[in-house]
């Protein structure tokens, strides 16, 4: 699989687009559907997935799946930030047309044509983070970066919850490469160090 990053204008928010074998997923929507079509060349693809509802990773959900005619996968929590702006953060951004999106539970497996997806709820930055493990890929929106973790004082923040979801990273999560919703990429060896320095620093 092959994983092409794009930093939106928005806060620099990472919109990824994971492609194989003439298909392609799209992770976050904080890049233009321009920028996008770009990255998607003329591959096919089989949905967007939100991993989570600040606005700056979902401005642009509709409209990049009104162009690519995709379904939007999400957990089902993400209803609460997306429909009011005082929770995504985006001043007047909200969504409320809902019947394009597949809500999803913790720990959902599913396919999505050549891709296999594994769903991971992972609260603390928000109660709607969700992770997704897509061969051997780990796209972590903004519970994890290269270099540090996500808030947990916005809207739904909760350090104690952010502590659990970074153990269950750890211990239950086996990626090679972390894709994170900001920040550049990194590998599972230089997150060794990471989680164990937040994982000690919340359970202080």
């Amino acid at each position: 699989m092959q994983t092409e990053q794009i930093v939106s204008s928005l806060l620099e928010s990472n919109t990824f687009v994971a492609k194989k074998s003439g298909e392609c997923l799209i992770v976050d929507a904080g890049a233009t559907p321009d920028q996008v079509a770009q990255k998607v060349g003329n591959d096919k693809v089989m949905g967007l997935l939100l991993t989570h509802g600040h606005y700056d990773h979902c401005f642009y959900t509709l409209e990049i799946t009104k162009k690519f005619g995709c379904k939007i996968f999400a957990s089902k929590k993400i209803v609460e930030n997306l429909t009011d702006p005082a929770k995504n953060y985006g001043e007047t951004f909200k969504i409320e047309d809902f019947s394009n999106f597949v809500f999803l539970e913790d720990k959902q497996e599913f396919s999505l044509g050549e891709f296999e997806i594994s769903a991971t709820l992972l609260p603390g930055h928000s109660k709607c983070s969700m992770g997704y493990l897509i061969d051997g890929t780990f796209f972590a929106g903004d519970v994890l970066f290269g270099q540090g973790i996500g808030r947990t004082d916005l809207y739904g923040g909760d350090k104690h919850e952010m502590l659990q979801s970074l153990i269950t990273i750890q211990n239950s999560i086996a990626f090679n490469i972390l894709a994170s919703g900001h920040g550049e990429m990194s590998t599972a060896e230089k997150q060794k160090r990471n989680l164990n320095l937040f994982i000690r620093f919340l359970s202080r």
